[in-house]
């Protein structure tokens, strides 16, 4: 019982990808050769972040305490042209059917459904070193490039179960009993509410080469859609869901109504999601063997009343159970693929009214201006082009740049370092 207290089905953690090295400051030193220039080489790639599918994992365990994964920064550049080295990626290990998302907005990012590695922050590139700036009249840099910052994001791991078919109903109407008759599977069963407390896979075999995979969720109650009872915390679980057998105890055993329990699962499956509750569905009446006959068939023909198809079994005793596989897998071959969760989260591109930058000064007559912002439209700009670089011009000049330059003392000539760029200052 203390095992299954640990099943973990989300987690928020934060994610720093590896921050770029350093581009080197050096000059080439060789006996008898007077002035080599500047050798410097480029920092390495910082380290991505990379999430990958384990089987052999079931739960979200590993993030329960640790809620920080920082990735290796690139190596620092070195003499000779040496080039850093880029830094190895950090590889974080999830079970299948695991849900990226934006902690911020919500938003799907990756839906790990197979297992295709998914990148989630990028590493920062590489400084250049003082080789790359290197030109005729200016032969001698002594600066480099500061490698940039990794991305940086904070996420939240959703854990959906992937299976082909899921039990519902209320506690104790014998879901438990069933998947452990049709499966392999081994879930603890015993006469009280919420004997499951976490979520049970079964791989049901119909014959050779045609299975299918059941999953035992565990009991809802009403209000479960609003946190009351544990649907709550595995409702989720369902979303996956194919097709869905909704058990009832069609003896009502316990006191209570069949059709009313019918209908307040389904209710609480509307309130969590309106998708879930047309998904398609089988109604098993469960505990046949305590019920009479008019019970039974009162049931059914509500049920069938609703266009849904009717199975009335007993899983202690085995009634009706040897045909369920086959017929439930029979449906499954008319129903679309398990539901894959699209990616909806867009990385945010700079706002025009941030205009954050850094001015700082290199050495004499070199300085660099920190922008992303400015990164962006230079990279989509043609300097080559008269009127692409006036309007890149015009971003200087109305983000305040051009005036802090000034405020700070830029000289006529001086040069300005902007991403991948430099320019000549002329005023």
């Amino acid at each position: 019982m203390a095992a299954q207290t640990n099943f973990i089905d989300i987690a928020t953690i934060w994610l720093h990808a590896g921050k770029g090295g350093d581009g080197a400051v050096s000059f080439h030193r060789e006996k008898f050769v007077a002035a080599g220039g500047p050798d410097g080489g480029d920092g390495g790639r910082g380290g991505d972040i990379i999430f990958v599918v384990d089987d052999h994992l079931t739960t979200l365990m590993d993030f329960r305490y640790k809620r920080k994964y920082v990735a290796p920064e690139g190596g620092k550049g070195g003499a000779s042209l040496c080039h850093g080295k880029n830094a190895e990626n950090l590889v974080i290990k999830v079970p299948l059917g695991t849900v990226i998302k934006d902690a911020e907005s919500g938003l799907v990012i990756a839906d790990l459904s197979d297992h295709t590695p998914v990148t989630i922050a990028k590493g920062g590139r590489g400084g250049y070193g003082n080789a790359h700036f290197a030109t005729p009249t200016r032969q001698i840099p002594k600066f480099a490039k500061p490698g940039m910052p990794g991305e940086d994001i904070q996420v939240t791991l959703e854990l959906k179960l992937i299976a082909d078919v899921g039990l519902i109903g209320f506690p104790n109407v014998g879901k438990s009993t069933l998947i452990s008759t049709i499966s392999a599977a081994k879930p603890k069963i015993a006469n009280y509410h919420f004997t499951t407390l976490v979520p049970t896979l079964g791989v049901v075999s119909v014959a050779e080469g045609a299975s299918f995979v059941c999953a035992d969720i565990p009991g809802l109650i009403e209000g479960a859609s609003e946190g009351i009872g544990l649907g709550h915390d595995f409702l989720r679980h369902v979303e996956r869901c194919r097709l869905l057998l909704h058990v009832v105890d069609v003896s009502g055993s316990e006191c209570r109504e069949p059709i009313e329990d019918f209908e307040k699962i389904n209710e609480e499956l509307a309130k969590f999601s309106p998708v879930l509750a047309e998904r398609p569905q089988i109604v098993i009446g469960n505990k046949c063997d305590l019920a009479t006959e008019e019970q039974i068939e009162a049931f059914r023909k509500y049920v069938e009343g609703k266009g849904l198809t009717f199975v009335p079994i007993s899983a202690a005793t085995m009634q009706g159970v040897k045909e369920l596989p086959g017929l439930v897998y029979s449906r499954l071959k008319d129903i679309p693929p398990v539901p894959v969760f699209a990616p909806e989260y867009k990385k945010p591109e700079p706002k025009a009214n941030d205009r954050a930058f850094e001015i700082k000064r290199m050495e004499a007559h070199v300085w660099s201006v920190e922008a992303p912002w400015l990164e962006y439209i230079l990279a989509g700009s043609n300097v080559d082009d008269y009127e692409s670089l006036q309007f890149f011009q015009r971003q200087l000049g109305e983000s305040g740049i051009l005036d802090a330059l000034v405020a700070k003392g830029v000289q006529e000539n001086d040069t300005i370092l902007i991403g991948d760029y430099q320019f000549d200052y002329i005023f």
